[in-house]
């Protein structure tokens, strides 16, 4: 299985990789993770429980960071065994990099890639696919409430401030891109 995926976080990069190497935080944002702990130089031991269709296992496994480099990024490999549901093993990468010139917050890009054996295996490859992604999503759903309970809500956009204000006239660029997204007519 591999996936990749982009997400706007609405606090600094330097914010974001403190929580992201945190134990604590990533212990109350990865579903179903009962633990994950620090056990040796850059290495931890993580429990989670986990549910793919009809399997149902409690994974135990490790987490090893390497070619770490701050605030911007670093790469992990991981390991689990669930018994007789299986085992998963795979390897990510992690980067963070500051909002574009103007814009609050910062970004993040990440890369999986896993394999996955036994039971799990065997319910094909769209069901595994669609617990991975649903996953990711209820992560960062619970990572963005981490952060806002920790830092506050993200910086109101002019738009959110004064909701009946009149929307600007769209010109150049914006215009052309959401021509091309079928949005409406290109400015002239």
């Amino acid at each position: 299985m591999e996936m990749l995926g982009h997400r706007p976080l609405a606090i600094t990069q330097q914010q974001a990789w403190e929580a992201l190497n945190d134990p604590e935080t990533l212990k109350k944002c990865i579903p179903g993770c009962d633990k994950f702990e620090l056990t040796g130089d850059n290495t931890y031991s993580v429990a989670l429980a986990l549910k793919i269709g009809p399997v149902s296992a409690k994974f135990q496994g490790k987490v090893m960071l390497s070619d770490i480099v701050p605030p911007d990024g670093y790469k992990l490999t991981f390991e689990g065994q669930g018994g007789v549901a299986g085992f998963a093993k795979g390897a990510s990468s992690v980067t963070l990099k500051p909002a574009d010139a103007g814009a609050d917050g910062c970004s993040l890009d990440y890369t999986v890639q896993a394999q996955v054996g036994g039971k799990i295996a065997q319910l094909g490859q769209r069901l595994i696919d669609g617990a991975a992604k649903s996953t990711a999503d209820d992560f960062f759903k619970r990572f963005e409430a981490e952060m806002q309970s920790r830092y506050g809500p993200p910086p109101a956009t002019p738009d959110a401030v004064d909701m009946a204000a009149p929307a600007p006239e769209k010109t150049g660029a914006v215009a052309g891109f959401m021509h091309k997204m079928g949005l409406g007519k290109k400015a002239d």
